[in-house]
């Protein structure tokens, strides 16, 4: 994680040590929420007079206040524009209250991040707009996107990949590397949501990884099976046996044989209804949670000045 010198001066300005300008600056980026056992994990802290300090100065400050949940414990919001605007992140929403489940998630993509702080991550929308369409050539209908109405005015606006989940890069090969984080009740539909909505964009990259984040393995069977369907076998398999197994799945259907459909075969027949025809594609998993595709003779070459 490269985070910029001059950003962590900031907020070392507004009076924190350099281990807490970094955690305050990883918590404003990518989650807005963050609970005491995040803190001292990040900063390799034990609670005592350092922690206390910590708390003063946030509350002090006006940076970060507390919202505790009956069912869900005690969650700490950095909402201070002040301290967004310190970090050139005035705008990011993370800063804005939220229901719990939305908090619940961005604790999960915390940890997440906190555990993985090697990775170069695509941190703003303008970044993974940039990566894609600037540097890669990738038409902007085809990144995932949402429409949002004025509440006031009949203006609209257009946001790009407003789920927030972590994005990153890799050194050897500079691979893209997707996330999806499960956070909440075992159920698959906002998965299958989440795939169908990039699945324009994974069409158009010769080769890219997800990992699905989890806190129990118990969820990786099914999503292993999701992805598979939804994603991985209609971008690596050959044409003509994408065509077999839809008229295959299609007849049994017709001869309402449902029993003898399963979930992915039935995923499968719907997704090849709007599939676009590929050929000559190829690809591994590594493990359950993880997931890479590879789509043999479908290169993009990086555009240099």
């Amino acid at each position: 994680m490269n985070i910029a010198p001059a950003h962590l001066d900031a907020l070392e300005a507004l009076g924190y040590t350099h281990a807490e300008a970094r955690f305050l600056y990883i918590v404003a980026t990518h989650s807005g929420y963050f609970t005491a056992r995040q803190f001292l994990a990040c900063a390799s802290a034990h609670w005592g007079k350092r922690t206390t300090d910590f708390w003063s100065k946030i509350e002090r400050s006006r940076h970060a206040r507390t919202e505790r949940f009956p069912k869900s414990g005690v969650f700490h919001h950095l909402f201070s524009r002040r301290l967004y605007r310190q970090i050139e992140k005035e705008n990011l929403r993370n800063r804005r209250a939220h229901e719990i489940d939305f908090i619940k998630r961005r604790i999960a993509i915390l940890d997440f991040v906190i555990a993985n702080q090697e990775y170069e991550y695509l941190e703003t929308e303008p970044a993974k707009v940039s990566y894609f369409c600037d540097q890669w050539g990738i038409n902007r209908s085809y990144v995932p996107a949402r429409l949002y109405l004025g509440r006031k005015t009949s203006r609209s606006s257009v946001r790009y990949f407003v789920d927030k989940f972590p994005m990153f890069i890799g050194v050897a090969p500079p691979l893209v590397t997707f996330t999806y984080v499960h956070e909440g009740p075992v159920g698959f539909a906002h998965f299958v949501q989440h795939l169908e909505d990039y699945l324009p964009l994974f069409r158009q990259l010769s080769e890219f990884r997800m990992l699905y984040v989890s806190r129990t393995d118990a969820h990786f069977a099914r999503a292993t099976e999701i992805f598979d369907s939804l994603v991985k076998i209609p971008l690596e398999s050959d044409i003509a046996e994408d065509v077999l197994r839809y008229f295959r799945v299609r007849r049994m259907w017709e001869e309402k044989r449902y029993t003898a459909v399963s979930d992915a075969e039935l995923i499968f027949r719907n997704e090849a209804r709007r599939a676009v025809p590929r050929r000559n594609i190829r690809g591994t998993v590594s493990k359950l949670e993880e997931w890479s595709v590879h789509r043999r003779g479908h290169r993009r070459e990086i555009s240099k000045e």
